[in-house]
């Protein structure tokens, strides 16, 4: 799957929700959805960096995709139940969500890690995913071939000392992603998994490795494959996967 080749028509029809759609993988998975023909819903906090991303798709003439600008960090219940009736009013049903935005944090010792920023990113990386995929379920019940894809983190699956809320956050994203593949098995059409997208050129990798030549990584196009297998009917099958997005195995974090 990591070198799948997708269908031109591979989304054709479908209705894809992007969470952090303004910059990096989320800009690069939103334009990429979009040329393999759905309709995506950019989400994020910037609205001038989602106008960019909404021109870029237009541009190239692919389906005119829709707008959200929404602060995960601020939003509440309400601010979700709303996103899930505008859905609702303009397009009927949702057939895709990538949760891709999350925040890094601090690189410290817990000992020294600030109550608010450890706050914030579980805010931001947990409870927004938990409130949002709720609030969205109904539509995407709707789906004939649903997918939620997380974004999960090396440091998700094993602690590694100073990555702090990040890290905890990322247990909890595998954690909520094996809990609603199992809930949902069963009783509805939408599979659950995760992308691990491993040493990824980004803000947030730039962040955490300062020093690191970007040239030397993975650029958000490269790893497009998996992101375009696990929304598209190819992977009805697949379900409750955490699956890492390039085949050498990181010893840093995404």
């Amino acid at each position: 799957m990591l070198d799948y080749q997708a269908p031109n028509d591979l989304l054709k029809d479908k209705v894809i929700l992007v969470t952090g759609a303004g910059d990096g993988i989320g800009r690069v998975a939103a334009i990429n959805y979009a040329k393999h023909g759905a309709t995506v819903i950019l989400l994020g906090r910037t609205t001038k960096k989602l106008e960019a991303v909404y021109d870029e798709i237009e541009n190239l003439g692919y389906p005119q995709a829709a707008i959200v600008p929404l602060n995960l960090d601020g939003s509440s219940e309400h601010d979700y139940t709303d996103l899930a009736n505008i859905i609702e009013t303009e397009f009927g049903h949702l057939d895709g969500l990538l949760h891709n935005a999350s925040i890094l944090g601090d690189r410290t010792g817990l000992a020294n890690y600030e109550a608010s920023t450890f706050e914030q990113v579980l805010r931001v990386n947990v409870t927004s995913q938990f409130m949002l995929t709720q609030a969205v379920m109904p539509l995407m019940e709707k789906s004939k071939a649903g997918s939620i894809v997380f974004t999960t983190s090396s440091v998700g699956r094993k602690a590694r000392a100073y990555w702090g809320a990040y890290s905890i956050s990322k247990f909890a994203t595998e954690s909520m992603m094996q809990l609603l593949a199992e809930e949902l098995e069963n009783t509805t059409e939408i599979r659950v998994n995760a992308i691990n997208p491993g040493a990824t050129s980004t803000t947030m990798r730039s962040r955490a490795y300062p020093a690191e030549d970007p040239n030397t990584i993975a650029s958000p196009e490269d790893i497009m494959p998996l992101y375009l297998y696990l929304m598209g009917d190819d992977s009805k099958d697949v379900n409750g996967q955490s699956i890492d997005a390039q085949e050498k195995k990181e010893k840093s974090s995404n």
